[in-house]
C-alpha cells in the first residue's frame, strides 16, 4: 500500500519536473534564436553604415579633386582653395 501511495505521488511530480525542464530548454532555444536574429540584423545595419561612410569619403575626395582642379586652372586662389578645403574637412 505504501508503494502505491509513493509511486502515485512521485510519478506525477517527476512528470511535472520533466515538463518544466523541457519548457525551460525550449525557451532557451527560442531566446538563442532571437539573439542570433538581432545580431544578424545589427551586422546588416553596420554594413549599411560602412557603405554610407565609404560613399561620404568618396564624395569628399571628389570634392577635393574638383577644388584642386580649380586651383590648378587658376580659377580660384590658393587662399580660397584652403578655405574651401578646411570647410569640407570640418564637415
Amino acid at each position: 500500500m505504501e508503494k502505491i501511495i509513493f509511486f502515485g505521488l512521485v510519478i506525477p511530480i517527476m512528470a511535472y519536473v520533466l515538463y518544466l525542464g523541457g519548457m525551460a530548454i525550449m525557451n532557451g532555444f527560442k531566446s538563442k534564436e532571437a539573439n542570433r536574429a538581432e545580431k544578424e540584423e545589427a551586422k546588416s545595419g553596420g554594413r549599411e553604415t560602412s557603405e554610407n561612410s565609404d560613399e561620404q569619403s568618396s564624395n569628399l575626395s571628389d570634392e577635393l579633386t574638383k577644388l584642386n582642379d580649380l586651383k590648378e586652372k587658376e580659377i580660384i586662389s590658393q587662399e580660397e582653395f584652403e578655405k574651401a578645403k578646411n570647410k569640407l574637412l570640418d564637415n
